[in-house]
């Protein structure tokens, strides 16, 4: 394992996500319910900015390497896992929304492994539709997360209508994703 910049930054995403749980369970006589949604929600939005960031420095100092590219991923959908499931446990989502989302991410890197090992991995490489979703994703949750009224505008209304537009988005890209791996598999057996 190379320890590098993006790679520790990748780390501290993973080191954040029991601190970001540990939030919602502390004593309300030592955080109120509205700075635990605050401090939780900075905290995603700090986990979102380091990833970004991670992949950036990985590329511009040429510190790309096969761990931080395995790494990398496992983090984000540990760190959206438990966003979701302090989410349905607080009652701001439906478990319907965690299910399909984790699922989803859950069948995606299965079906990436798989197609890496068949050679062909370029089929279900990054497409539009999978990064509209993970921004619809990456809104809605600090959203909900904060949850409460910011500058007279319904926060948890608007984080409820874009949680379900990703969870659309995470069924449409699943589909594109199988058929664009159907279709590869299809031309690896006959060739």
């Amino acid at each position: 394992m190379q320890l590098n910049i993006p790679n520790t930054l990748t780390w501290a995403r993973i080191v954040l996500i029991p601190l970001f749980v540990g939030i919602f369970y502390l004593p309300v006589s030592w955080l109120s319910m509205p700075d635990k949604n605050l401090w939780a929600c900075v905290m995603f939005v700090l986990a979102a900015v380091t990833d970004w960031f991670d992949g950036y420095l990985a590329r511009r100092l040429g510190q790309t390497s096969a761990f931080g590219a395995f790494l990398d991923p496992v983090a984000d959908k540990l760190m959206v896992g438990a966003a979701l499931v302090m989410l349905v446990e607080l009652g701001r989502v439906d478990a319907l929304i965690a299910f399909v989302i984790i699922g989803r991410e859950i069948t995606i890197s299965a079906l990436r492994e798989w197609m890496a090992q068949v050679g062909a991995s370029r089929s279900v490489a990054v497409s539009f539709i999978g990064k509209l979703k993970t921004t619809a994703q990456m809104i809605a949750i600090p959203v909900l997360l904060y949850d409460q009224t910011l500058f007279g505008l319904p926060v948890h209304q608007t984080g409820t209508a874009l949680i379900w537009i990703a969870a659309v988005l995470t069924l449409w890209s699943m589909g594109y994703y199988l058929k664009r791996a159907a279709a590869a598999l299809s031309e690896v057996e006959k060739g």
